[in-house]
């Protein structure tokens, strides 16, 4: 059943009800709520700036989170295959860097989970009854994940090696899953489904279609691949910087080979998922559509723009780069489809199209750039038949470790700042779900300094785990409680 909300946003025209008022008066009907606003704009600023700096520290633990548990337990699945001693060596270390990240990452999700109450406690009024369900779940999925990963680390001497394994399974399995449930509630606040509104009320509420949203698995897909993605050339950029310095390592060569194999392999399917993130976002969210390609004018066979400064007042993307039909064949994949720009929409539900515009070309470009690195490792590798170890292709990874997480935070930003001036989308200003507490951005100060802290102690941490890796001990495989 397709709920009044969504057939509403299908129209091509926002919900107006005030969700937090008695009646269903529109937006344009509250002043009194519009002057309180305009007159906190400092607050509204520093409570979007203290979540965003939250949510995007934190978003780095998450990926790591995805993608570090799939590592470790290859290179534990490698040693039990191979007897090599140093695919043992590293899943040990790995699994600590892992242990370190994901306590790193419980706090820093912590830290959200109560700014969600304190900053923006009438988007949790109004959505808590409806996506319930996927915060609840992904609390599930983070727990087991602990549990597991528990096992995983002492239970080396104390379990059998399938079942050790097997642990290591369920570690990376929980840390996808929590990832999957958490998009699912930021793709029901793309696309809001599941209920109806009724006098500023959600009102029939279908817990199931509300938690799979129009979009949801597009969005699942693309976050999941960018979570792989940036963490294997992350680590993949570690670890060739110090084989460039000691080109014999056999421990930071196999740790080349797994990190660069699933980041590279994640980042061919890629521009695959952003081809279907695009063609759904033109159906759902052509707004968005228009505002990260810098499109203000409704076309039949719009061009694609590659760059460019969009210009909101003039209603142009200067020094932009086009492709005539380009947009029209990627959004729709007909040449001749037509798709609709700024214009078309109430200049006050615009986002900034600006820094969305930059955001999305970052995000593309950087993409496109790991891609091709991955393309060209992979023919190395194939001619070679072994990871390529030539020195300029080291330099390389390198220089690309850090392109993914810059990669995943541009997205980030395009899938947020796209959506604003909305929480959730067509329905909830994010002006009228922000908190009445004034003063904010002491604590955004505060909290800023904290992140630091933490970055500093997370590097010094990992440092002496990778830095200092060598051969692995010789009691190695006795204390792994079994033989390969």
């Amino acid at each position: 059943m397709t709920t009044r909300i969504v057939r509403g946003l299908a129209r091509g025209g926002p919900s107006r009800a005030c969700t937090t008022g008695e009646g269903a008066r529109p937006h344009d009907a509250c002043p009194s709520r519009t002057r309180r606003y305009n007159g906190r704009v400092t607050d509204l600023a520093a409570a979007r700036w203290l979540f965003g700096t939250s949510l995007a520290f934190h978003i780095v633990f998450a990926a790591v989170g995805v993608a570090m548990p799939l590592f470790m337990v290859l290179a534990e699945w490698r040693w039990r295959r191979t007897g090599a001693e140093v695919h043992l060596d590293l899943a040990r270390r790995w699994a600590k860097g892992t242990a370190i990240l994901f306590a790193v990452g419980a706090v820093s999700g912590t830290v959200i989970s109560f700014e969600l109450g304190l900053l923006w406690p009438r988007f949790m009024a109004f959505a808590g009854p409806i996506i319930g369900m996927p915060f609840s779940l992904e609390g599930f999925a983070f727990f087991a994940e602990a549990i597991f990963l528990g096992i995983y680390l002492y239970g080396w001497e104390r379990v059998g090696p399938r079942l050790h394994l097997a642990s290591g399974v369920a570690v990376a399995a929980s840390g996808a899953l929590s990832a999957f449930f958490v998009t699912l509630a930021n793709a029901w606040m793309n696309s809001p489904a599941g209920f109806e509104l009724v006098h500023g009320r959600a009102t029939s509420v279908e817990p199931l279609q509300a938690m799979f949203p129009p979009g949801w698995a597009h969005e699942v897909i693309h976050v999941l691949l960018s979570s792989y993605v940036a963490t294997g050339f992350a680590v993949a950029g570690i670890h060739a910087f110090f084989l460039r310095r000691t080109p014999g390592s056999a421990f930071h060569r196999a740790a080349l080979a797994i990190a660069l194999g699933v980041g590279g392999a994640a980042a061919l399917l890629q521009p695959l998922s952003g081809d279907l993130s695009a063609r759904q976002v033109a159906e759902t969210q052509p707004v968005k559509l228009a505002a990260l390609e810098g499109h203000f004018e409704t076309r039949r066979g719009a061009p694609l723009h590659i760059g460019g400064l969009p210009d909101a007042e003039r209603r142009t993307t200067p020094f932009a780069l086009e492709i005539p039909r380009g947009l029209s064949l990627l959004a729709f994949h007909d040449p001749d489809a037509v798709v609709k720009g700024l214009d078309d929409f109430p200049r006050d539900t615009w986002p900034d199209t600006l820094l969305v515009h930059l955001a999305f070309q970052v995000m593309v470009g950087l993409g496109s750039i790991l891609a091709a690195l991955s393309l060209a490792a992979a023919v190395l590798a194939w001619r070679g038949r072994a990871v390529p170890t030539q020195r300029r292709f080291l330099g390389a990874v390198v220089a690309a470790g850090p392109l993914g997480f810059l990669a995943l935070e541009a997205g980030w930003l395009v899938t947020e700042w796209g959506r604003q001036p909305f929480t959730v989308r067509g329905v909830l200003r994010t002006a009228d779900a922000v908190t009445p507490v004034r003063h904010l951005a002491l604590p955004f100060l505060g909290f800023v300094a904290l992140y630091l802290f933490l970055a500093v102690m997370v590097a010094l941490l990992l440092w002496r785990q990778i830095a200092h890796a060598g051969p692995a001990p010789a009691h190695a495989a006795a204390a792994a409680g079994a033989s390969p």
